[in-house]
């Protein structure tokens, strides 16, 4: 810009000077004394002198600017170097994290630990410890659908966990088919459960005792296949008592079941109060049953509502 103006000027300068000169000729006017007279040399170098002085005016922002642009740059630069390190740092470290995140238990682990850890010993036999159903333990219990229950067990089983749909959680407080309360297990003696069935699918008296029900072979006619897991013969029937503990009455089985999911051999035990009837289950197979079919009835024995 400055440089136009530079060059108008001496364009404007010359013009006037020769318009001068001519104008003195004509008129006769004496020849200007050097010193007085204006030099053409003497104006181009005061422009340059200003125009050099205006040149760090001029010149500056276009250098300020071309560096902030360039340390812009830069910094941009260093920016997205760091960005494309980090991420690639995250990445890494989520190819890594599944291997120490996603490191599936062994299955020791994902068991319940041995009852004798937390229970207190049986005050009948210290060889066992005893388990004492609370509202902590089942919904049907916080729901008051059932009595607290109680029963022994070796120190060396473990409980085991219910699945939701048999545990009854999804339809308390009025459920209409049996459900599952609570399982144990040993691998070398067998396996114990409490499942629990409405007292209205057995009949329509509120409230009924286990003996206004029916007898035992017309109870354990509707409730064996929750003994088996599958299926009731009444031929596989070995064994029926009836016992009393106050006003409780009990029904006891001894069943032979080769086609049982539960078990070869099955022990049962059941009850009524208030509007469940409860039925308690010891399983085995052939092996377990030689070396624990005396641990599973003492088992059974023990077991009260």
């Amino acid at each position: 810009m400055w440089c136009i103006q530079v060059m108008a000027t001496n364009y404007r300068v010359q013009v006037s000077h020769g318009i001068h000169e001519r104008i003195r000729v004509s008129a006769g006017w004496p020849q200007p004394h050097p010193s007085k007279s204006v030099s053409l040399i003497s104006l181009e170098e005061s422009f340059k002198m200003a125009t050099a002085s205006l040149t760090p005016i001029f010149s500056s922002p276009l250098k300020t600017s071309r560096t902030t642009t360039l340390t812009a740059t830069t910094t941009s630069l260093d920016q997205h170097r760091n960005q494309v390190v980090l991420r690639r740092q995250i990445l890494t470290g989520l190819v890594l994290s599944p291997l120490i995140l996603i490191k599936a238990p062994p299955s020791s682990e994902a068991r319940e630990i041995e009852v004798g850890s937390y229970l207190p010993p049986s005050p009948t036999d210290p060889s066992f410890v005893l388990f004492k159903a609370s509202p902590k333990d089942t919904p049907a219990l916080r729901a008051g659908n059932v009595q607290p229950y109680q029963f022994i067990l070796p120190p060396s089983w473990k409980q085991t966990r219910v699945a939701n749909i048999l545990s009854g959680n999804y339809c308390q407080p009025k459920c209409a088919e049996p459900w599952v309360e609570v399982k144990f297990e040993d691998e070398k003696q067998g396996k114990v459960q409490v499942v629990a069935s409405p007292l209205i699918r057995l009949t329509n008296k509120p409230n009924a005792t286990i003996e206004e029900i029916g007898n035992p072979e017309k109870l354990i006619a509707s409730l064996g296949p929750f003994v088996t897991g599958n299926s009731y013969d009444p031929d596989e029937l070995l064994e029926t008592k009836i016992e009393k503990f106050g006003d409780q009455t009990y029904y006891k089985y001894m069943l032979e079941t080769p086609f049982a999911l539960t078990g070869t051999h099955n022990l049962a035990k059941a009850t009524a109060k208030g509007s469940t009837v409860v039925l308690f289950v010891a399983s085995a197979n052939d092996k377990q049953w030689q070396a624990s079919e005396k641990t599973l009835k003492a088992i059974l024995d023990s077991f009260q509502i």
